[in-house]
């Protein structure tokens, strides 16, 4: 089906301005000021709505409001968060003046897919945190702002990378195998939003849409969750422009890393003596100084408000040479015309960010490197040509072996990000019962990244050849997402039911170019290349060139939605919704797909009178929605552009075509119950989720298909889940106010249908143990079991040996055999955690103030690699040097994955303590308020886990080797639990804030 979208936006607007000429309605005005029925303080923001239509206004700074009504408008509903609505009959009355009195939050407004919803009549499982009761500290990426706050929702960026290369966020576990498994981020309506491209300081609120009634109004972009971010406004009251000042200045530390041997202990085991004693761990680490400062401009007048915002970051990350330099600016302009009839809401952001990638591998050859190792050539025990290294030391001969602060230090890893953001909606209020709103949005994002290895390098450089050496690498990519969305939206009240119907149009258009440009062999050092247009035009100084061009196919979705809710007797909610979607990654024939979602929900104590009882809701919801992977042309054969560098141009086949490829469907069940008693509130969610057909690349026979790559459906997961929200004020006495929350989630995947019965993945990896792989995959079991020999003791020559586990009589331990039915292999663990939790503590002194966040995850198994390559004593490694846990078992000289090293890695840590305190100023004082804060992040861990995190690995990248890169863009999420050699240190985080309101 093809639709002209320059027509659609023209019709919209034609709409509108039809409209106005309708527009002739008999108006009155009412105004009013809303106070705090305590203190009789104005309360600034407080919502005051029309009943039964979309009209509405809020308070300015004074508390006063003005409000356009029309002649057979009859009730106003004031409502303010943390305080309970109350709806006033307007009669013959032109002003009304209310007290609000504090109360349950039952009746804030929550942010939805296109509209808003009272907290009490949403029938699925959403989740609201607002600016307060975000994570503090320097928080560089806003999923970090929800990190133990919401149930259900994974937050892990394992060690202390500032880049976040293997960061993972993720709802409710598996959502996907093939598919984008991170929620989708909605920023003031935008869909598909980058998180990169929003700063936390301008952050007002997030909501999280968990189950499939939420988010199958999204469709295939919701399929893993949304995440609704509303940023920050500024004030319709004339002539009082407020200024923001927020700053921060932090250090961090690796504060938990790998334990090795020192030189003596080395020495000890017959390691080779090369003379020095080098803590090489130590010299590729760093205290990293943090620096963020946001200054931020509301305001407005009348109609109109604003927000200019600007944001820089500069951010040092523990291995020397790593961190990044980002700068932000976004603009919010909101106006009002026509009575309030029409408005208009503007907002843009920049980003600009320049990343240092920094070489993760010096920490994994920190490890393993010889202890008595010089960092220099020139401290070599013999004659050592350093010059041709760069002036250091390196083990020449070894496999694997390269001198890591020589990596860190000699080569360039870095990148450039910018990204442009912009969005206009257009609304028109042509009753007070009908509205129409109209969106246009795009997103322009460029990406240049750049590696250079010197003809001195051993790691990546090929320093060792006699001709020429070096290499350099370059990446540019241009994406373009543009969106264009209208919907209507009609409300009434009839009697004792509130209706309220949706139904609207949304296309989507992603353009996704790319280029890659590899050069090698220089003859020298003189070609340091900034970007990829530099190398291009200095092609002749290099030996050889490889270059690729991929213009992926256009993604276009086009989709119809439709959502109503309804209302009766402000008790039983009901939501029903369906979405038409179509996607041209998919063949004409499967293109399209009907998502429909519904949900109940039942306020039982209305009912049942339940003494002391302030809430006890009910709430059933089921939703379906689509998933499709992230790359382009699914079912079509992609080729690209090679040049050869002997100036040939050819194109070739890197993925076959599959016409029959079709919707990846996520079928979701989930049960609510909401309760709440006086200080005490409590919500609990099962859910039931089934996923079909699910969209996987595989491997395939080139024979039949030209190539052995293509997309296929490849099965089946269910996953079943709990989740679990506590919340208690334990004091509430005015100047000391403690609060505190608990959030428990756990959840199990299991593999029902397959394109096979059972494989084994996840390579271990060289050296030595290549083709040694340590997650099973089996239909009818969990995802996530890690699979190998138990491990039973040490022969008299040094070997392991294994637990005969089928008794008979023979151990099949070889990793050729691990699928055989006479294999003594079993599950020695999992990777993914029985229970996850978030305990949240919240106390006020006066002006002082204290938030402690505490979290854990409990039962899931972490593969310990650095143990299992480098802590048994084998006599042909004795020039690499060893890890050093109480886990190691003496005698062992020979190395063979067993459960030996698979760890339980249960935690419990200190995640955010913060302490602050704030100073206000009256009168005609500048500064209306300051506020400093002392905050530490990763304070402490309790564990028995023997590496450096342990945080769950829900995400595998595979092993590379003797300086091989790590493919970030091909994760595996069904291989959970492995901690490979590449991951970052743990690190702790230390910061002082100041906070100027003026």
């Amino acid at each position: 089906m093809k639709l002209n979208v320059d027509y659609v936006t023209k019709l919209l607007l034609l709409l509108a301005v039809l409209g106005l000429s309708n527009f002739a309605y008999a108006q009155r005005t009412i105004t009013g000021t809303v106070t705090d029925a305590e203190s009789g303080e104005p309360l600034i923001g407080a919502n005051i709505l029309v009943v039964g239509t979309s009209t509405g206004t809020i308070t300015d700074f004074d508390g006063n409001y003005s409000v356009n009504v029309s002649a057979d408008a009859t009730t106003l509903e004031f409502s303010y968060t943390g305080y309970a609505s109350q709806r006033v009959e307007i009669g013959s009355q032109t002003t009304i003046d209310l007290a609000l009195s504090a109360g349950e939050v039952l009746d804030e407004v929550v942010v939805i897919g296109y509209g808003t919803q009272k907290e009490k009549e949403i029938t699925s499982s959403v989740t609201s945190v607002n600016a307060e009761d975000f994570n503090q500290g320097p928080i560089t990426d806003p999923a970090q702002l929800l990190q133990g706050k919401v149930a259900g929702l994974q937050v892990y960026n394992r060690g202390g990378d500032p880049n976040g290369q293997n960061s993972v966020i993720r709802l409710r576990g598996i959502s996907t195998v093939g598919a984008n498994a991170e929620p989708l981020v909605v920023v003031d309506g935008i869909i598909g939003a980058s998180l990169d491209n929003v700063d936390p300081n301008d952050i007002e609120s997030m909501s999280v849409l968990k189950d499939g009634s939420a988010a199958a109004i999204y469709g295939s972009r919701g399929s893993s969750g949304v995440i609704l971010i509303t940023t920050r406004t500024g004030s319709k009251e004339a002539g009082k422009v407020q200024f923001t000042y927020n700053g921060q200045v932090g250090a961090s530390t690796a504060f938990n890393s790998v334990p090795v041997m020192g030189r003596e202990d080395f020495l000890a085991t017959g390691g080779t003596d090369l003379g020095s004693s080098t803590d090489w761990i130590k010299e590729v680490t760093r205290t990293g100084v943090n620096n963020v400062h946001s200054l931020a401009a509301a305001g407005g007048a009348g109609n109109t408000s604003y927000r200019i915002s600007g944001n820089y970051r500069n951010v040092d990350g523990i291995l020397d040479n790593s961190g990044f330099e980002q700068f932000n600016a976004r603009l919010n302009f909101s106006t009002k015309a026509f009575n309030d009839r029409v408005s208009l809401d503007f907002n843009s952001s920049f980003t600009n960010r320049k990343s240092d990638f920094g070489f993760r591998e010096g920490l994994r050859y920190a490890v393993l490197y010889n202890p008595t190792a010089p960092v220099n050539g020139a401290d070599a025990p013999f004659s050592f040509a350093s010059e041709q290294y760069g002036g250091f030391f390196e083990t020449l001969g070894l496999f694997d072996s390269f001198n890591p602060v020589a990596i860190v230090n000699q080569n360039r890893n870095d990148g450039k990000r910018n990204e442009i953001t912009y969005g206009a909606r257009l609304a028109y209020q042509v009753t007070d019962n009908f509205s129409i709103t109209g969106r246009i949005a795009q997103q322009n994002t460029t990406v240049d990244n750049r590696q250079y290895y010197p003809t001195t390098s051993l790691f990546r450089g090929n320093a060792t050849s006699p001709t020429r050496k070096g290499r350099a690498d370059f990446y540019n990519e241009n994406t373009s997402f543009k969106l264009y969305e209208g919907y209507g939206t009609y409300l009434n009240n009839f009697g004792n039911t509130d209706l309220t119907l949706t139904a609207g149009y949304s296309y989507q258009q992603n353009n996704f170019e790319s280029n890659t440009l590899r050069l090698g062999d220089f003859p020298d050092n003189s070609q340091d290349f900034s970007n990829i247009i530099e190398a291009s035009q200095d092609l002749q100084n290099a030996g050889f060139i490889t270059a690729n061009s991929d213009a992926s196919p256009d993604e276009k979705i086009i989709a119809f939605f439709a959502r109503a809710n309804a209302t009766f007797d402000n008790a039983i909610f009901v939501n029903a919704s369906v979405r038409r979607e179509g996607s041209t990654k998919l063949g004409a024939d499967n293109r399209w797909g009907i998502f429909p979602a519904f949900g109940v929900g039942v306020n039982l104590n209305r009912y049942l009178a339940i003494n002391n009882v302030d809430q006890l809701k009910v709430r059933l919801g089921y939703g379906v929605t689509g998933a499709l992977p992230g790359q382009n042309g699914l079912s079509q054969p992609i080729r690209q552009i090679v040049n050869g560098d002997d100036g040939s141009v050819s194109t070739e086949l890197i993925r076959a075509a599959n016409p029959d490829l079709k919707w990846e469907e996520k079928a979701e069940l989930n049960l609510g119950v909401e309760f709440g008693m006086g200080r005490f509130n409590a919500t609990l969610d099962l859910y039931n989720r089934d996923i079909s057909d699910f969209i996987l690349e595989r491997t395939v026979d080139a024979a039949i298909f030209q190539v052995d790559r293509r997309f296929e459906n490849a099965g089946k997961l269910n996953t079943q889940g709990l989740e679990l929200t506590l919340g208690y004020d334990v004091l509430n006495s005015g100047k000391v106010n403690w609060t505190t929350g608990v959030v428990l989630s756990t959840y199990k995947t299991t593999l029902e249908e397959y394109v096979i019965p059972k494989e084994v993945r996840a390579n271990l990896g060289a050296p030595g143990q290549n083709g040694t792989n340590m997650i099973l995959v089996a239909e009818g079991q969990e995802i996530g079991q890690i699979w190998g020999p138990v491990f039973e003791g040490v022969n008299a020559e040094g070997a392991p040996t294994f637990v005969d586990l089928n008794g008979d009589g023979m151990v099949v331990s070889q990793q050729d055999n691990a699928l055989d039915d006479n294999a003594d292999f079993d599950v020695l663990g999992n990777g993914i955690p029985d229970l996850e939790i978030g305990w949240t503590n919240q106390l006020t002194l006066g002006k002082w103030s204290v938030n402690a966040f505490f979290r854990g995850a409990f039962g899931h198994s972490l593969v310990n690699t650095f143990r299992a390559f480098y802590e048994p004593v084998i006599s042909t490694q004795s020039s690499y040097n060893y890890v050093n846990t109480d886990l190691r078992v003496p005698g062992l000289t020979s190395a063979q994955f067993s459960s030996l090293y698979v760890e339980k890695a249960d935690f419990f840590k200190l995640d955010n303590l913060t302490i602050a305190r704030s100073f206000s100023f009256g009168g005609n004082s500048a500064i209306r308020g300051i506020t400093v804060s002392l905050t530490g992040q990763n304070l402490f861990v309790i564990t028995n886990y023997t590496g450096s995190d342990p945080e769950p690995s829900l995400i595998d990248y595979g092993a590379p080797d003797n300086g091989a890169d790590i493919d970030f863009s091909n994760p595996d999420v069904l291989s959970p639990g492995i901690d490979r050699r590449y991951n970052y240190f743990a690190s702790r985080t230390v910061t002082f804030g100041l906070k100027l309101n003026f």
